[in-house]
């Protein structure tokens, strides 16, 4: 078979590897690839940036956003032949810590967790791969040409899950919220928010382009101005930051409404310096109650919840975020960005 492999360290080490069939264990389905989606941590990784190839190997198999069709499975497992799943990221730590014994892998408190085809187990860029019956979901039949969004989908249901559950310490109905960043974890976060009842808001720098249509075509409201004049406008009860930008991260702090939440998905870069007025934001967030969540990954629930909220999302708007398909051979061209780019996908199966 073909997969996607690199060399975690070593810049310019991505290629196409014909590696051998894998053969599934006890318990484990054996699923055709159909596509893999590339974000900024696959980036990262083929920079020589971030990244753990497999004890005793050299290459990581990439890819973590898949999708694939169940070519065999265990009896009883509740799977069948032609099913369309996705794999799960993130496995738990050997000890386990108290958060990975419950099944809250995404909250591992000592580090030693694995994650496919980031850290120390490959991943699905594949055009076969296993994975245990016990870390698949199945989605909707609906979704085979849009399911490789399931794992960012993940990523905000989890977000949304978590500011309930902070909201919830007290009476809680919040009705606007803003995303800053219409990147495809911005559109997906705003996507659960419309679903949610809220009126939501989506703040980006760009006028032109895909972006300000799927925010439309979602029924949001699209800003480009500054984040500042938006949300001090806005006053949004909840705030889902999706761009890692330190000034926006503080501007959205700033900004809500009274008892607002504030969720961090995106990952600010190290070492860039920006000037805050840190006894302004205590002050504020003290006296109105507000809340700053960071959230990233995810576990089994948060995968059930993205399958439930793209089976109920308009195909034709999901379909819209994917803006380029590439096919495996032709891999370097998905790591091009280019001014248009929501979801890049790697087909795998021929572009079937």
């Amino acid at each position: 078979m073909r997969a996607l492999t690199v060399t975690p360290g070593t810049p310019g080490s991505l290629q196409v590897a014909e590696l051998p069939d894998p053969e599934p264990r006890a318990g484990e389905l054996l699923v055709e690839g159909l596509a893999v989606g590339v974000c900024g941590t696959d980036r990262e990784i083929v920079r020589a940036e971030y990244g753990w190839a497999p004890p005793g190997h050299d290459r990581l198999v990439l890819g973590h956003e898949s999708l694939g069709r169940v070519r065999t499975a265990p009896e009883g497992s509740g799977f069948s032949t032609g099913d369309l799943v996705v794999g799960v990221v993130r496995r738990p730590d050997p000890v386990p810590c108290g958060a990975c014994a419950r099944g809250e892998f995404d909250n591992c408190r000592n580090g030693r967790y694995t994650e496919r085809g980031i850290k120390e187990i490959d991943g699905y860029a594949a055009e076969l791969w296993c994975v245990e019956a016990d870390y698949a979901v199945t989605l909707d039949p609906r979704l085979e040409h849009v399911g490789v969004l399931m794992e960012p989908t993940t990523v905000v249901a989890k977000a949304w899950e978590q500011v309930w559950r902070v909201g919830e310490r007290a009476w809680y109905e919040p009705e606007r919220a803003l995303v800053t960043g219409a990147g495809p974890i911005g559109l997906l976060a705003a996507m659960i928010g419309v679903q949610r009842g809220l009126d939501v808001h989506v703040l980006d720098l760009v006028t032109d382009g895909p972006k300000p249509r799927l925010v439309e075509q979602l029924g949001a409201t699209y800003h480009h101005r500054g984040v500042d004049e938006v949300a001090g406008e806005l006053q949004p009860d909840v705030v889902v930051e999706a761009t890692g930008v330190g000034r926006l991260v503080f501007s959205a702090m700033r900004n809500t409404a009274s008892f607002g939440v504030v969720c961090l998905t995106g990952v600010s870069p190290a070492g860039r310096k920006i000037q805050v007025d840190a006894a302004g934001v205590n002050r504020e967030m003290v006296l109105e109650n507000d809340v700053v969540v960071g959230s990233v990954n995810a576990n089994l629930r948060h995968y059930r919840q993205a399958a439930e909220a793209l089976a109920r999302a308009d195909l034709d708007w999901l379909g819209g975020l994917i803006t380029r398909r590439v096919p495996l051979e032709s891999f370097a061209d998905a790591f091009e960005a280019r001014p248009d780019d929501v979801k890049v996908a790697i087909t795998l199966d021929g572009g079937r």
